[in-house]
């Protein structure tokens, strides 16, 4: 079992389809298991939803603050200095996360990496840098935070990739997010981008493209 505990929604019947959903700075697991129901998939859908509880950690730029936290900020900059160090150790539990879901029958090519704001900035490096093809990745108000440590892996150069961020966000700037987009763009990636004149947060709009989305994916 990985070390981080999670809060784990089954299906009603027989998983399929497996995704992995990072919280933000501060919160926890519960910040996106409520949106399950929400997303009004078919009674019959067999997807996995797994939200891990990132650990307890002082925050540099909180004052040192402790809370949950995937890892380290030190400066609240527009570029986000970061102790890279954590984030490695946050990717290597997340593709932790994959081998458990492929050890319970659920093949990489039917697992999806989510992550909102720090979670997103987490499932990025996890995402794109993993030796096997992912079902997909969904970036939610969030960043690269680690441009020079990024590294690309053949296997998941095809991975489909929905990004999304609020018009209005004052915590993660949309430019900092149309950076990442931009960025993955340039480096040929095949990237959705779908803007919302909302916060630091999901609106309904949001929440009724992401369902479509994991639909067209996993075509539960």
């Amino acid at each position: 079992m990985p070390q981080l505990d999670a809060i784990v929604c089954e299906p009603q019947g027989q998983a399929t389809h497996s995704i992995i959903w990072l919280h933000g700075l501060g919160a926890d697991g519960h910040d996106f298991a409520s949106l399950v129901p929400q997303l009004n998939l078919s009674p019959g859908h067999g997807l996995r939803f797994i939200f891990p509880h990132a650990p307890e950690i002082p925050v540099t730029a909180n004052s040192g603050y402790i809370m949950r936290a995937w890892y380290d900020i030190l400066e609240l900059s527009v570029e986000r200095r970061i102790n890279r160090e954590h984030l490695g150790e946050a990717v290597q539990q997340v593709w932790e996360w994959i081998e458990h879901e492929v050890q319970r029958g659920i093949p990489t090519s039917n697992i999806i990496l989510a992550g909102f704001s720090q979670g997103g900035a987490v499932a990025y490096q996890a995402a794109l840098s993993y030796p096997q093809s992912l079902c997909g990745l969904l970036a939610i108000s969030t960043y690269i935070a680690d441009y020079e440590g990024l590294r690309f892996h053949q296997a998941n150069r095809d991975l489909p990739i929905l990004v999304q961020h609020g018009n209005l966000d004052p915590v993660v700037l949309t430019a900092m997010g149309q950076k990442a987009f931009d960025h993955l763009s340039n480096e040929g990636y095949q990237l959705i981008w779908q803007h919302y004149p909302t916060e630091h947060y999901l609106c309904d709009e949001q929440v009724s493209a992401i369902a479509l989305w994991l639909r067209e994916r996993t075509g539960l």
